[in-house]
């Protein structure tokens, strides 16, 4: 998400790969020979040169029984992965991280796991935080050792195991969640007779119109890519895409091909305060991830956005003229953009409650809650950003859980669908997406699909950097590319036939947003479920796992 969400993965892949090995340490002035690991009753060392040769050939060495006897297959993968990482991140960067309240918190955690017979434990791993930024390749974990000041260190492998398994607490719940349903799902595949496919491409030829739309008032440029074909016409719904955190408005570009072949224009623009220059500019330090303000910016980009294709709509010269149905909008929005989109539909932020909640041990926290807590900044007003022209909502892996606290969703006014993944760790089911999902009032649909992770429902073109992405308890392990064709054929039928319910041509789509229709596009590897209420006996599993009995 940003330079801080970077930094704050390769410091956990640092803390899941001590619970696997356990290899911090040593100064350029006093390397350790060899790292000391606690198991127990069992301790074994290392050296330095040997975890080097583990980072390039991907194996173990022979004789450390620790590593190859009694860690999991996934905890050596883990292992390796994180040995092989490297973040290029710079000492100023590492520095503000680490100056702030998460920053300290995970250094707190991290002195339990490193044993130190003086009381130096949280400015050494400071220390060599700091100085492993330092070299041209920016910060690793071989960084990291090769720059921590000991002659001699030692690892408590199970304290390990207890501080890394606190990490981003909600993914764990929704883990635990899934299993105490799991007896509740059907395997059973549905047979539909169905009398086309919504997941095939419409037949008209698509075409992209670049524009350029200054805000001149809020000093705003949005760059626009306007998806459209022969075949868009006023009787169908604008559709405008709000993309995630530090991203881009091609994310889903497969998507947007994919409405437009059906004769819906589609509007994919970037947010100018939280897209993936200005998130540049943050790893070069010249700017913070996001400000406060972006919370309220970016439904307001929306807005303005209509109204500019409004008045081009009025324009004869405009080779959309009198097409654009900018009053029967639909806004899709993926992960933060998840969030504007119900504000457009009149959520509305719940700020006291999510400053609270903000106060506390954030370094448990998802990353999604992470970004949340940044709106602590913002005065505690009551901001509402409805906007009657969208008619409805599509909220892919969206972050709730404190933006809106116990009643902001309710406040919504309009039909909305919203997705949930059961592996996404950046915006974990179960707190993002479930519990949200009840406190909504308004007609709604909630799909889950099972195995899927935060990132399965974005175009492979934006998902190419996380080949060798490492897997740590916050981040990585993402389904991706060809691995999710299947999720993103699904998510092609279920949203064409979302926005069909604004045209006339409403009824043949009813029945791809039916559970039968779920069950049916099912595959072993993603079983998909949709709901438009969580049974009881479910929501009653939620609860314990939320602690709200």
């Amino acid at each position: 998400m940003g330079q801080s969400r970077k930094i704050i993965k390769l410091i956990a892949g640092i803390l899941a790969t001590c619970a696997g090995i356990q290899i911090l340490g040593i100064s350029p002035a006093k390397a350790a020979d060899r790292l000391v690991v606690r198991f127990g009753a069992f301790s074994e060392s290392i050296t330095l040169a040997e975890l080097q040769a583990i980072a390039e050939t991907g194996e173990f060495p022979k004789g450390y029984e620790i590593y190859t006897k009694r860690l999991s297959p996934q905890q050596r993968s883990q292992v390796i992965s994180a040995l092989q990482t490297n973040m290029p991140v710079g000492v100023v960067t590492v520095n503000r991280l680490l100056n702030t309240r998460i920053g300290t918190t995970i250094l707190s955690d991290l002195t339990k796991v490193v044993r130190r017979k003086d009381n130096a434990g949280l400015q050494a791993l400071r220390a060599g935080l700091v100085l492993g930024s330092s070299t041209p390749q920016g910060l690793s974990v071989l960084s990291f050792i090769a720059a921590y000041p000991s002659n001699q260190l030692e690892i408590d492998l199970q304290q390990a195991f207890q501080v890394a398994g606190n990490f981003n607490l909600a993914f764990w719940q929704t883990q635990r969640f899934m299993e105490a349903i799991a007896p509740r799902l059907s395997s059973r595949k549905a047979e539909l007779q169905l009398l086309f496919d919504p997941s095939q491409s419409g037949k008209a030829q698509v075409e992209v119109i670049k524009l350029t739309l200054n805000d001149k008032k809020r000093q705003r440029l949005l760059p626009v890519d306007l998806y459209w074909s022969s075949d868009v016409n006023a009787d169908k719904p604008v559709i405008i895409f709000t993309h995630g955190l530090g991203s881009v408005r091609s994310e889903i570009k497969y998507l947007a091909e994919h409405l437009a072949s059906h004769g819906y224009a589609v509007v994919a623009f970037e947010h100018p305060g939280s897209n993936a220059a200005y998130l540049d500019g943050a790893l070069a330090g010249k700017n913070r991830i996001m400000k406060p303000q972006e919370f309220l910016e970016r439904p307001q980009d929306i807005s303005f956005i209509l109204d500019e294709l409004a008045a081009k709509n009025r324009h004869p010269n405009f080779s959309l003229a009198g097409k654009l149905a900018t009053h029967n909008a639909l806004v899709l929005g993926y992960s933060f953009g998840g969030s504007t989109a119900l504000v457009l539909g009149g959520a509305e932020y719940q700020l006291a409650q999510l400053k609270q909640r903000c106060q506390e041990n954030i370094a448990v926290f998802s990353l999604g809650e992470g970004i949340q807590c940044i709106a602590q900044e913002l005065p505690e007003n009551n901001y509402q950003w409805r906007d009657a022209r969208v008619k409805r909502i599509i909220a892919l892996n969206p972050t709730t859980s404190l933006l809106f606290g116990e009643t902001g969703l309710s406040k919504v006014e309009i039909p909305t669908l919203m997705l949930a993944a059961s592996a996404d760790k950046t915006t974990p089911a179960l707190t993002e997406q479930i519990v949200g999902f009840e406190k909504m009032r308004s007609l709604k649909w909630l799909v889950g699909i099972i195995g899927a992770t935060h990132l399965s429902v974005k175009d492979p073109s934006a998902t190419i950097d996380q080949r060798g992405k490492i897997n740590t308890p916050v981040s990585g392990g993402e389904i991706v590319g060809e691995e999710a064709a299947d999720v993103r054929k699904y998510i092609k039928a279920v949203v064409l036939a979302f926005a069909a319910q604004l045209t006339p041509d409403a009824k043949n789509y009813e029945v791809f947003l039916t559970p039968d229709y779920a069950k049916f596009s099912s595959t072993e590897a993603f079983p998909i479920l949709l709901v438009t209420e969580i049974p009881t006996d479910a929501m009653d599993i939620v609860k314990e796992f939320v602690g709200k009995k």
